[in-house]
């Protein structure tokens, strides 16, 4: 396995965002030209507020920029201090997977229970990957 291998796991995080992004977009020009929402309130996010749909959608892409970041970071340093290797990558894609899971859910019937585990589940295999990175670190140091 090459250590450059989690390249892949990232680029499909930046897609799951950029998806994110794409369908906010598209909520919000449809409410604009429906007329549910004023062009104008995008100005300062001021006035009535949009509609619930937009709400969720802008909440989740705003979640992308959250504690995924803290999976780049681990990833970025996996690879530069060659910590990589078969567990990371699996736990790296685990990670991918619970986010796209937690996207469907929470930008569609957003049930809460099953967000709220699968969300959890993301943050372990999170300190997963740091708590493995950081052994790894310490071992070849």
């Amino acid at each position: 396995m090459h250590k450059y291998s989690l390249i892949y796991p990232m680029l499909a995080m930046v897609l799951l965002t950029f998806s994110v992004f794409v369908r906010l977009f598209l909520t919000r020009l449809k409410s604009v030209k429906a007329g549910t929402t004023k062009f104008s309130y995008f100005e300062i996010y001021q006035g009535k507020a949009e509609p619930d749909s937009a709400i969720k959608l802008a909440r989740h892409f705003a979640n992308l920029f959250e504690t995924p970041v803290l999976f780049y970071v681990a990833c970025l340093a996996a690879m530069t201090t060659n910590a990589t290797g078969l567990p990371f990558l699996v736990l790296a894609w685990l990670y991918v997977v619970a986010r796209m899971v937690h996207a469907y859910i929470h930008t569609g019937d957003n049930h809460l229970m099953s967000r709220i585990r699968v969300y959890f589940l993301s943050w372990a295999v999170l300190l997963a990957m740091w708590i493995l990175l950081s052994v790894r670190v310490a071992i070849l140091n």
